[in-house]
């Protein structure tokens, strides 16, 4: 019996990587993933075999990984960003944890950089005071608590980063975040939209509650909203510590 890593590749680019991530992904003998992230990391998986899979295949995807290590190879279960921010490391680690003890392979979670500390910093710095991280993808959480969870957060003055901010079948609900946030916010409000963060073609726009939505955002973007002292500089958007300068 061997061993399943269970890792975050970071946002994209190899320099992005941590160096653990890609020990793990260059010892394993098997790779498991998401097309898409399986070709982000090609140029450092040479000949291994591959159990790649489409989205929503994610439970078939940690069961044959899991079977792999435990008929003797080393896996590596790869997630873009952090495996353990809307990745893999949940699903695999329950199911490991299902198994009788003495019947699990060995595993580690290895942390990668999340797409929201990615997008920040191509930003600037709109995270350096609390901040909530909300998805907007209702595949799997009802619209209704996902509305919740964002008037809550605009109404603690955190600042707020959208996953999956709009996709071709979701266009209407960012529009209605955008009028939760307004009714706590004012309309300048700094907005800062990432898409494809750390990947080619990678673009930036820094915009405001009121006009943010008028931007090109789909799936590939990550939206980080300000709370009220968050102030924009120079094209690089700011939150401020507390510090005095």
């Amino acid at each position: 019996m061997k061993k399943i890593s269970i890792v975050g590749i970071g946002p994209g680019g190899l320099d992005e990587m941590t160096p653990k991530a890609r020990r793990a992904i260059e010892s394993a003998e098997v790779i498991a993933g998401y097309n898409t992230y399986i070709k982000l990391v090609g140029e450092i998986i040479g000949g291994k075999k591959i159990i790649g899979r489409a989205m929503m295949q994610e439970v078939e995807r940690a069961q044959l990984a899991i079977q792999e290590a435990l008929s003797g190879r080393n896996v590596a279960v790869i997630s873009s960003g952090d495996a353990g921010v809307y990745g893999m490391a949940g699903l695999v680690l329950e199911m490991i944890l299902d198994l009788p003890e003495k019947n699990r392979p060995q595993f580690e979670i290895i942390a990668g950089i999340s797409a929201v500390n990615a997008a920040a910093a191509i930003l600037g710095a709109p995270l350096m005071h609390d901040f909530a991280i909300i998805s907007l993808s209702d595949l799997m959480t009802p619209w209704e608590l996902i509305k919740k969870r964002v008037y809550s957060a605009a109404e603690a003055d955190f600042v707020i980063a959208l996953y999956n901010p709009k996709s071709k079948r979701r266009i209407n609900q960012i529009i209605e975040v955008q009028q939760i946030l307004l009714q706590f916010r004012k309309k300048n409000t700094p907005v800062g939209i990432v898409t494809n963060a750390g990947r080619e073609n990678q673009k930036k726009i820094i915009s405001t509650l009121e006009n943010f939505t008028q931007e090109d955002i789909n799936m590939f973007s990550l939206v980080i909203i300000g709370n009220s002292q968050t102030f924009i500089k120079e094209n690089f958007i700011i939150t401020p510590r507390g510090y005095s300068i």
